[in-house]
């Protein structure tokens, strides 16, 4: 999307009148996704953040900080939000999984977050984003095996492109190069923008 584009949907949303704050949320809750699609992160978290502070017990934004503060490193942010939800809607699968999901990925907590996940996985036992998590968990506490099995459940069901490049990575430090390239370009075909896709590429095709 152009930047006039962007800014012409964005003034259409800030336009739309509303009723109630939750329709208010749900419109500043695109307009965010439209700034993380033009990878705006900071003005994305920004934006949310500001309507956080007027509705700070809105799950959704609180969801959707949480995801938008990870783009920009903010950490704390993540965990405080996501710890919040959870105790505001204690059955929320996605919550538990976004938290596991960041601590294994981005910490070295994966104890902790292997609890989350498995949490998430009780709740909702077929979702691929959670079944994704599991094998990445089990992929940065060494258990390449564990691991695979999880991902490859999880891209049976989905090929989602951050799958395939958690698959992918996987399969190329066990030894499985060529099966590794093959998930990878088959997924960069059908989405040749994902940042994750590309970075897990460069980083070990050498």
């Amino acid at each position: 999307m152009s930047e006039n584009k962007l800014a012409e949907a964005r003034e259409y949303l800030q336009n739309v009148k509303v009723q109630n704050d939750d329709q208010r949320a749900q419109l500043i809750q695109a307009e965010a996704q439209l700034l993380r699609e033009a990878k705006a992160y900071q003005e994305s978290y920004d934006l949310l953040a500001q309507a956080l502070s007027k509705q700070p017990d809105n799950a959704d934004l609180l969801y959707d900080s949480a995801l938008a503060a990870e783009k920009v490193d903010r950490l704390d942010v993540v965990e405080i939000n996501l710890r919040k939800l959870i105790e505001i809607k204690p059955d929320y699968a996605q919550a538990y999984n976004a938290l596991g999901y960041t601590l294994a990925d981005r910490t070295d907590r994966i104890k902790e977050a292997k609890g989350y996940v498995e949490k998430a996985l009780k709740l909702s036992p077929d979702d691929p984003f959670i079944l994704d998590s599991m094998g990445w968990v089990y992929f940065r506490m060494g258990d390449y095996k564990e691991g695979l099995d999880y991902l490859q459940k999880a891209f049976a069901q989905r090929p989602d492109p951050e799958i395939a490049a958690h698959l992918g990575e996987v399969l190329w430090v066990k030894g499985s190069k060529g099966d590794a390239e093959k998930v990878w370009n088959e997924a960069l075909r059908e989405h040749p923008e994902n940042e994750l896709l590309q970075g897990t590429m460069k980083r070990l095709i050498k």
